[in-house]
């Protein structure tokens, strides 16, 4: 995966450094076996070996959603999860991490939304 850095409002962070630790943290549970990152045309996408114990529908995307709000603790980034396909215990989903979209500053270009404006 190619390195990518993402400016904060604090501080510069590795988004290598944001996907290892959010691997890291998925195989920390006894259900997962092997997960991975692969890109398709620049889009990420996990590959994850869950093995559920039974009557546990819906955990492996709490388990996903601890993972990656472990792995922004401190940081300025959203994340977004979607199932793709699922082949026996191998499940796929379509992850990214993202800087949210409204503005952190002002500019100085008296814009509708400026930040100035909240209350």
């Amino acid at each position: 995966m190619n390195i990518h850095t993402v400016k904060g409002a604090k501080q510069t962070m590795d988004l290598n450094q944001i996907w290892h630790q959010f691997i890291v943290h998925l195989l920390n549970n006894d259900e997962i076996t092997q997960a991975s990152i692969k890109k398709f045309t620049g889009i990420p996408f996990i590959y994850i070996h869950y093995h559920p114990a039974p009557n546990d529908d819906g955990k492996l995307s709490l388990l996903i959603k601890k993972a990656a709000s472990l792995s922004m603790r401190g940081k300025q980034l959203h994340c977004e999860t979607i199932f793709v396909r699922q082949e026996e215990h191998l499940y796929v989903f379509r992850h990214r991490f993202y800087v949210p979209q409204k503005k952190m500053f002002c500019c100085g270009n008296l814009c509708p939304d400026c930040i100035l404006y909240r209350s």
